[in-house]
């Protein structure tokens, strides 16, 4: 039978890989993107994410299957938390209505290996405290101090969204009305946004030094794009608040064999 998905940032890599894929099985898809999609908006900014919500359910008619959230940057700047964070966070809790409608709702956002590398505390923390325009200021403090200091934004990002998944997977919101709720967290993905780093040796040097890929190296945005439809189909009915590292053993490369021992007797 067929689904009705909302996926953010549908015109380009991921999201449009991700969307190709649902339309090619005869599912609905609803883009949320800048421009080229069903429904156009800016994720960065607070109005726009609640009107895409609004226009979304109707245009699906009240009843959304599945949200993907693709959408995001990787600038040094604060805007990328409030595209990366609070445009994924706001939304999905803004469609929480017309998943619950759903006989199958199901929801996942992409995340990044960047989860893994260092962040700013206070500005992950003032990010899942939902406090947008404190997290702003954080990170436009950071991106003053150039663009090594300025990448926290995004990686502080992607640490504050899959702990918000953890956090939120579990909820009464979401476990409580049986949504299973979980993100994936690529490798490097041969998109748009990773072309130009890619092009030239020293940059795909510099990118695999910081993202070890020993599986298949680089990957297409449609590994990704399995793995979500997979997370927001009927099948998928436990796994929740789990993000998935989808990264050609990059994960296991840069944390070894041992991630569990953090709870052994001292």
């Amino acid at each position: 039978m067929a689904r009705t998905y909302v996926i953010t940032g549908s015109a380009s890599g991921i999201g449009a890989a991700t969307a190709e894929l649902l339309r090619s099985r005869g599912d609905k898809v609803i883009g949320i993107d800048l421009k080229g999609a069903e429904i156009d908006a800016d994720l960065s900014r607070p109005s726009e994410r609640a009107a895409a919500a609004v226009k979304a359910s109707e245009l699906a008619g009240g009843v959304i299957d599945g949200v993907i959230a693709c959408a995001g940057i990787s600038a040094p700047i604060s805007k990328t938390m409030a595209i990366n964070y609070f445009g994924v966070t706001e939304l999905l809790t803004a469609l929480l209505p017309a998943l619950r409608a759903s006989d199958a709702p199901r929801a996942a956002v992409v995340s990044s290996m960047a989860s893994l590398q260092p962040s700013v505390p206070e500005l992950v923390e003032a990010a899942l405290g939902g406090d947008e325009a404190a997290t702003l200021a954080i990170g436009d403090a950071l991106a003053a101090k150039g663009p090594e200091a300025g990448y926290a934004n995004y990686s502080g990002s992607k640490r504050a969204l899959s702990r918000w998944v953890r956090r939120a997977s579990i909820s009464e919101a979401w476990a409580g009305s049986g949504i299973p709720l979980n993100a994936v967290a690529p490798g490097t993905v041969i998109t748009p946004m990773t072309a130009e780093l890619l092009r030239t040796p020293e940059g795909a040097a510099m990118v695999d030094a910081a993202v070890p890929m020993p599986l298949n190296s680089h990957q297409p945005a449609e590994s990704i794009a399995q793995l979500l439809v997979w997370l927001t189909s009927p099948e998928n009915t436990h796994m929740a608040g789990q993000t998935i590292y989808c990264d050609g053993g990059a994960d296991a490369t840069l944390r070894g064999d041992d991630i569990w021992s953090w709870n052994d007797p001292r």
